[in-house]
């Protein structure tokens, strides 16, 4: 048991990134983190951290022993997870991965609601740039990809989500609504950096003909490799952008922004929850991707009641 605290000690200090910050997280004092820290060093017969005064940094060895220690743990938590989930309360720490922008706009708003159902369980949330190394390191990793995208993943597919072009109504009222896509080389375009595509041209189609792409040449107003930094832009009033949907519910809900050409978008995404190679995957990493689909879907049928208003016909969003 001494070497499984170490253990776990260890890769605390670790992710916390110093000792001080992991005996805060575990509530045990500095002083024993630094003891069981140094035992198990001695145990192992190499060091796994390298020390100064301003930080603290793992070696070759610690990161290697890192990866099986995260491992070993995770087993052990699904191990009492299978022997207890019939008898207790669902409980634990739930690690998860995603990027910003679905952290913002799809797993937050769903938080609080999954947090009344399963108030045991301690939700542990790393915000950043997907990272395939990463996955075995967390319970779900969840992800946005162009539809199609071939990853060699374990994944469950969350929601499916097309990407719509929309803006504020403040910048409808000031430049007009364009009535074909090629009117959109007269407008203000948010663009979004992406690999392999040039933010000059914006590649348009409908879901019903997906093989009649139409390009357009434009002049980008504002072109950023930040989602968040375009959706400010957009409900500012600066222009024209493509948002996912899902992105863009509670907005076009509000009636803060409102969907520009439709049935035409720019692209399709999927958005998959990605897993630890395991066979055994823990009963909350299953209630809260059940929950997130769930909450996703319900989100989705308010975006198409809000997505049917047309500036064109109203002044005024419809109540949802």
């Amino acid at each position: 048991m001494s070497r499984l605290l170490s253990m776990r000690v260890f890769e605390r200090v670790a992710t916390e990134g110093g000792f001080a910050a992991a005996a805060r997280a575990l509530d045990i004092s500095a002083p024993v983190v630094t003891r069981l820290v140094a035992e198990l060093e001695a145990h192992l017969g190499t060091r796994l951290f390298q020390r100064t005064t301003r930080r603290v940094s793992l070696t070759d060895a610690g990161e290697a022993y890192l990866g099986r220690v995260r491992q070993i743990l995770q087993d052990i938590e699904e191990a009492d997870a299978l022997a207890s989930s019939h008898t207790q309360e669902l409980s634990g720490r739930l690690r998860l991965q995603t990027q910003p922008a679905l952290a913002t706009y799809i797993v937050a708003p769903a938080l609080a609601g999954f947090r009344r159902q399963y108030p045991k369980i301690t939700i542990d949330l790393e915000v950043g740039a997907y990272q395939e190394s990463a996955i075995e390191d967390f319970d779900i990793t969840l992800l946005g990809m162009d539809t199609g995208h071939d990853a060699n993943i374990v994944a469950r597919k969350v929601v499916d989500s097309t990407v719509i072009l929309a803006a504020a109504p403040s910048y409808i009222k000031q430049h007009g609504l364009p009535q074909t896509p090629l009117d959109l080389s007269g407008h203000a375009s948010l663009r979004l950096k992406r690999t392999g595509e040039s933010p000059q041209v914006w590649r348009l189609w409908q879901e019903a003909n997906p093989q009649e792409v139409i390009k357009i040449d434009i002049a980008p107003a504002i072109v950023a490799n930040h989602t968040d930094t375009l959706l400010r832009a957009a409900l500012d009033g600066v222009g024209i952008a493509s948002i996912s949907i899902d992105l863009a519910a509670p907005f076009l809900v509000r009636g803060e922004l409102l969907r520009v050409l439709d049935p035409w978008i720019s692209g399709q995404l999927t958005m998959y929850a990605a897993l630890p190679s395991r066979k055994f995957i823990p009963q909350r990493s299953r209630v809260f991707l059940d929950y997130l689909i769930e909450h996703t879907r319900q989100q989705n049928i308010a975006v198409l009641k809000a997505a049917a208003y047309s500036p064109t016909t109203s002044d005024t969003p419809p109540a949802v």
